[in-house]
């Protein structure tokens, strides 16, 4: 198995090119990984992710109006499992 180490891109990945190099694959590595390592290879991958792509305008824009709505008191709030069953409604 692949140390830890492999999993925290130094800049230029190459533990991870190491450990794909030596034939073990990116998934394979991925499911010998604890909950907790995968959730920080998820954070690792978002944050560069979040680097690279720019947040169009119209994002921002809607998260702005979002948050003038709770500011205003204009905003209703569900809980998760209501979302949940409100998006699975929607999408049948």
């Amino acid at each position: 198995m692949v140390g830890r180490e492999a999993w925290y891109c130094n800049g230029d990945c190459t533990l991870l090119a190491e450990a794909y190099a030596r034939g073990m694959t990116v998934l394979e590595q991925v499911r010998q990984m604890s909950l907790h390592e995968k959730l920080l290879v998820m954070e690792a991958i978002w944050d560069e992710i979040s680097r690279e792509e720019e947040v169009p305008q119209w994002h921002k824009d809607l998260f702005d109006e979002r948050e003038g709505q709770v500011a205003d008191g204009q905003a209703q709030f569900i809980d998760w499992e209501e979302a949940k069953k409100q998006i699975k409604e929607a999408t049948e």
